[in-house]
């Protein structure tokens, strides 16, 4: 008799895996994969304490600062400074609840996303609040990483904190899928549901009902990267690709790997906290490969880790004169009055 995890599986294999769901999509005879590989890994980290180190800074992160780099949380809010954005707190009437984010609120990179999304929503008139340091981690990474105790900890405090202030009641917009998909898919669970939706398909709507109107050219031939949580686990493909074509002089390209079929940037599954398992080839470095095929002037993604990881690849291969840019990024340019 043998254990399934070392005795038939070896760990790594289950550590490699980046939850990205393509093998769920491929399976002619609908097999689940990724709730077992995620299972054996909370077998290994809760049971044997076993798991990359690597991680072990994003879990003591999440535990202390309720964010896998350990910012200090009373830090999470400051990227809003000089932009009037009100909290919660101060305007709990807000129909619209911005859900920022762990990335987005401390990743240098990342707020420049956000900024432009509060500029978008601001201009075209929607009221809307965000929680500041009431908000954490949702604990998407302490999930996929096998750590179901620190997830529940982290979840049931945020549902906690949005029932009190009526986030039933109210529409969330998140730009990060990883945010959206543990809020509307996994929160239900722990006594929250609520109207969760995207960035790219709130500024989707915007523009169709003409409360934006992107009028300034952006002449570029813009290849659109599908986050894994946005399109195979919540069927998110065409708000971001509708932003992007509202957009006069934007040519969108496809690469060959795309929607349903399209590659994982190599972030998900709290990849993004960890190296590579030995011997694998870098995730980033083969999609970033792919999109280029395509001869792109913008890479445009609608996640902050898809954009850390396709900028990293961009970089590893000399590309810089080939911009990363979020949908909201590239909507802020040809809309914005600069």
């Amino acid at each position: 008799r043998k254990d399934l995890v070392d005795g038939v599986i070896d760990p790594d294999v289950l550590w490699a895996c980046t939850t990205c769901r393509a093998c769920e999509q491929e399976c002619p005879v609908f097999i689940t994969y990724v709730d077992k590989i995620v299972d054996m890994r909370r077998y290994l980290a809760m049971e044997r304490g076993e798991f990359p180190t690597q991680l072990q800074a994003a879990f003591k992160g999440l535990e202390t600062n309720a964010n896998p780099w350990s910012f200090p949380a009373e830090d999470r809010g400051k990227w809003a400074d000089g932009l009037e954005v009100k909290t919660i707190a101060e305007h709990p009437d807000a129909p619209v609840l911005l859900w920022v984010g762990c990335a987005p609120s401390f990743d240098e990179r990342a707020k420049k996303v956000t900024q432009a999304t509060v500029k978008l929503l601001q201009k075209a008139g929607v009221d809307f609040a965000i929680l500041g340091t009431q908000e954490q981690c949702t604990g998407d990474p302490a999930r996929r990483a096998g750590n179901e105790y620190l997830f529940q900890i982290l979840a049931r405090a945020n549902v906690e904190t949005l029932n009190g202030c009526g986030a039933e009641k109210k529409t969330i917009v998140t730009s990060c899928p990883h945010c959206f998909n543990t809020l509307l898919n996994e929160y239900p669970d722990f006594g929250g549901k609520y109207n969760v939706v995207h960035h790219s398909t709130f500024l989707a709507d915007l523009v169709n009902t003409g409360k934006l109107r992107p009028t300034k050219r952006v002449d570029a031939r813009v290849a659109y990267h599908d986050s894994c949580y946005l399109g195979r686990y919540n069927e998110v493909y065409d708000a971001p690709r509708d932003v992007l074509r509202s957009i006069p002089g934007v040519t969108l390209v496809e690469p060959t790997a795309t929607r349903d079929r399209g590659m994982c940037c190599g972030a998900g599954g709290a990849q993004m906290f960890k190296e590579e398992e030995h011997g694998t080839e870098r995730v980033n470095a083969v999609r970033t490969a792919q999109l280029l095929e395509t001869k792109p002037d913008t890479i445009s993604s609608a996640c902050p880790f898809c954009m850390r990881m396709l900028t990293d690849g961009l970089a590893e291969k000399h590309r810089t004169e080939v911009h990363q840019l979020d949908v909201a990024e590239i909507l802020w340019s040809s809309v914005s009055e600069l």
